[in-house]
């Protein structure tokens, strides 16, 4: 499921909405978990096998988290193992098979290896890294309840598409957030505009980068027409979607920061840097 899709628009955000504001369940402790299960359910739509994983990294970033704090023995071997853990279910994700691949390319027996991509893995093992970083560091505390941890994790907003949100920007607000009108008339237009970036701008943009690439001789204007549309296409599409993940962020509470700074209009290619991707 994804944010542009009908089924998101019109049956799972309202039905969260209902849900999460009905003033019969206006316990923190309800509207938390309720979160938690509706983020699970918004990331099994899609894949129904890899909540699992999602899980795991969850379970054991908070089990390995609840031994990285100031006062603890042995606490950067643990971070070490922490870090270890979520690196490695990236490499064998998105790189083993990569890896195996090339080892066959140089004569070596190597097995063929297809795994399919769980979407969000970068963005939510990120996250998971930052909860136990931040812990170490001193900067948050370590969250008693392994279901705040993944709410944290696994909020549906910034699950699959970013912002990375670290954790000592939202530790406080897990429990101590006021939803408040103001928060969420800003979340909506800030949702629609999100919204508006992905479906319309972006997807048109990928149209004409399409069009100019797959033309049978390319020449030099076309390239440029097709360079600058695919520039276009996934500065849309990626600022689109964080501009909807802190959009649904705020209709819930949450404050997240801002991930792009009219990044086109840098200076230099650091700082492009500073102004792309911030949150990375």
């Amino acid at each position: 499921m994804v944010f542009s899709s009908a089924e998101f628009l019109f049956l799972f955000l309202p039905c969260v909405l209902l849900v999460y504001y009905n003033p019969l369940f206006r316990g923190r402790r309800f509207r938390n978990i309720f979160l938690l299960l509706a983020s699970l359910f918004f990331y099994a739509w899609g894949e129904p096998v890899y909540v699992l994983l999602l899980l795991l990294s969850i379970g054991v970033n908070w089990l390995l988290g609840s031994f990285v704090g100031p006062d603890k023995p042995h606490r950067r071997g643990v971070l070490a193992a922490a870090v270890g853990f979520n690196l490695a279910g990236l490499f064998v994700f998105k790189y083993l098979g990569f890896v195996c691949e090339n080892l066959r390319l140089w004569g070596l027996n190597a097995p063929e290896i297809r795994l399919a991509l769980p979407i969000g893995i970068s963005f939510y093992t990120f996250q998971a890294m930052s909860y136990v970083i931040d812990v170490y560091r001193g900067k948050s505390p370590a969250q008693r309840s392994v279901l705040d941890v993944g709410l944290y994790v696994a909020f549906f907003p910034q699950l699959i598409a970013g912002p990375i949100v670290r954790y000592e920007t939202v530790a406080a607000e897990i429990h101590g957030r006021q939803e408040s009108w103001e928060d969420f008339r800003s979340g909506v237009p800030r949702l629609i505009v999100g919204l508006g970036k992905k479906s319309i701008l972006a997807n048109s943009m990928a149209l004409v980068a399409d069009a100019a690439f797959q033309s049978g001789s390319l020449s030099a204007p076309m390239a440029w027409l097709g360079a600058v549309a695919y520039g276009l296409q996934i500065y849309f599409d990626f600022s689109g979607y964080s501009d909807m993940a802190i959009g649904l962020g705020r209709m819930f509470g949450f404050h997240f920061l801002e991930n792009f700074d009219r990044p086109y209009l840098a200076s230099s290619v650091t700082d492009f840097w500073r102004h792309w991707h911030i949150s990375l």
